[in-house]
């Protein structure tokens, strides 16, 4: 399966990226190689395999689940630019459309 410049584009659009008319002839074997390198692992029989949730059998032996910290909230918060009713208060950053 080779990609083709339209659907390079239709990538680059979805991933908010601006590519050149270069870019784009260029990223269509590495993605394309990508692809098959997918589909390759994609046909390995692993049905006698057993599922891990990880790969090594070993364990960590955990430490107490202690606070460790003094709550300082109230120093931070002398500092910051903008509070109200104990939450930090940011400049907008995404516009409504």
């Amino acid at each position: 399966m080779s990609l083709t410049v339209e659907e390079i584009k239709k990538i680059a659009r979805l991933a908010a990226l601006d590519l050149s008319a270069d870019d784009i002839t260029r990223y269509i074997p590495e993605l394309t190689q990508i692809l098959h390198f997918i589909d390759t692992i994609d046909g390995i029989d692993t049905s006698h395999l057993t599922p891990l949730s990880h790969p090594l059998e070993l364990t960590q032996r955990l430490r107490p689940d202690l606070v460790t910290e003094t709550n300082q909230r109230d120093q931070f918060q002398q500092i910051a630019p903008a509070v109200e009713a104990g939450l930090y208060l940011v400049p907008k950053v995404i516009e409504e459309s």
